[in-house]
């Protein structure tokens, strides 16, 4: 952690307890100080202890090291847009704590999360629908698609070009997905309480956003939208990426001869989208009628289908998710003591427990003269 003089240290306590949406008074009575004290604090007068720190940072649903590092630039202009009294939604806070995790754990293990140094060179916002094609037949190109192969490891590929996608279960009612570029690459955070088609749908959208490098977006209903904006454009984009029009056709051709419900539930399962997405594209590649569309809308996949047709069940982004990369990066910044168990297991964020960690290494005997020369 880098030093930071008391002033600056104060801000940052500050502008966290804004975010938090806490007065002074009550930060103190969490932390057990006067609100004098926190006054005092926060604008650089008072020095602050690292027990009574941990304590704000606890209070406040911060890491102690937040206050040390200098926050990302995305993150600071997005703030700033916002304004001083806009408090942080919860997948903002959640977004935030992920980019913060992944530049440390970047500068920790480098080998292991290997971020584009220049971060991937920014397409043109799609103006229209065919530029939205164009952008997703370039980005299946970078993630090292054929034309027509449904995207199966959709989170490792975008991690391929710098982009780590997590997921969080945010409950129902809340944001789809939100990105935040970092100064190397970007970090997604999608909506895990969806289904597995929506997940997978929110995750291509942000891809978009990644690269035509918005700097920070937080998508409250993919796919919901019409009109002819930005955020309609990159829905289109997430179509095309997950349901590319040669393998789509080639799939319609292949199943042609069954009813239509089932041709749904096996295309569905093939590129592993949600029935909305799958009866939306097919309707804009005239393979279906607005009532084929409607029908296709209302398909559930039971479990008679998945035992009758053998399809693939996936887990894309289920529950607390993290890229591999990113898990690897931990686990070697752990056997290589640069890290402790508590701060590994936070930073893998409930998804590990100690017996999951692996051994330590051992250390030779003449590797202690590396500490007392």
């Amino acid at each position: 952690m880098a030093e930071v003089d008391d002033k600056t240290l104060g801000v940052r306590v500050r502008e966290a307890r804004e975010r938090a949406g806490l007065k002074q008074g009550e930060l103190a009575r969490l932390v057990g100080l006067e609100r004098t004290a926190v006054n005092k604090i926060e604008s650089g007068i008072r020095k602050v202890s690292a027990l009574e720190l941990s304590d704000i940072a606890a209070s406040l649903g911060v890491t102690m090291s937040s206050f040390f590092s200098e926050p990302i630039p995305a993150l600071v202009s997005h703030r700033s847009g916002q304004g001083l009294d806009t408090v942080d939604s919860k997948i903002d806070r959640l977004l935030a704590g992920i980019a913060a995790d992944v530049e440390f754990v970047a500068e920790l293990a480098p080998e292991e999360l290997a971020l584009p140094g220049n971060g991937v060179a920014p397409s043109p916002p799609p103006r229209t629908s065919s530029d939205a094609d164009a952008l997703a037949v370039t980005a299946r190109a970078m993630l090292g698609l054929a034309d027509a192969e449904p995207v199966r490891d959709l989170v490792g590929k975008a991690a391929a070009i710098g982009l780590l996608i997590f997921s969080v279960d945010l409950g129902v009612d809340t944001a789809d997905a939100g990105t935040i570029l970092l100064r190397r690459g970007g970090v997604s955070l999608v909506n895990s309480h969806n289904k597995v088609g929506r997940r997978r749908l929110a995750a291509a959208h942000e891809l978009g956003h990644y690269l035509i490098a918005d700097e920070y977006t937080v998508d409250w209903r993919v796919a919901d939208r019409q009109g002819g904006d930005i955020e309609t454009r990159l829905d289109r984009f997430a179509r095309v990426l997950l349901l590319p029009e040669g393998g789509l056709r080639a799939a319609w051709t292949e199943y042609g001869a069954r009813e239509l419900r089932e041709v749904a539930v096996l295309l569905a399962s093939r590129f592993r989208v949600d029935m909305a997405t799958l009866a939306r594209r097919l309707e804009e590649l005239d393979l279906v009628d607005g009532e084929g569309a409607a029908l296709i809308r209302g398909v559930t996949t039971t479990r008679a289908d998945i035992v009758e047709f053998g399809l693939i069940v996936s887990v894309d982004l289920e529950g607390t998710s993290l890229p591999v990369s990113y898990q690897k990066a931990i686990l070697r910044a752990f056997r290589d003591e640069r890290i402790s168990q508590e701060r590994a297991l936070e930073l893998l964020r409930g998804t590990f427990t100690e017996c999951d960690l692996p051994p330590r290494r051992k250390r030779r005997v003449d590797e202690i003269w590396k500490f007392v020369s």
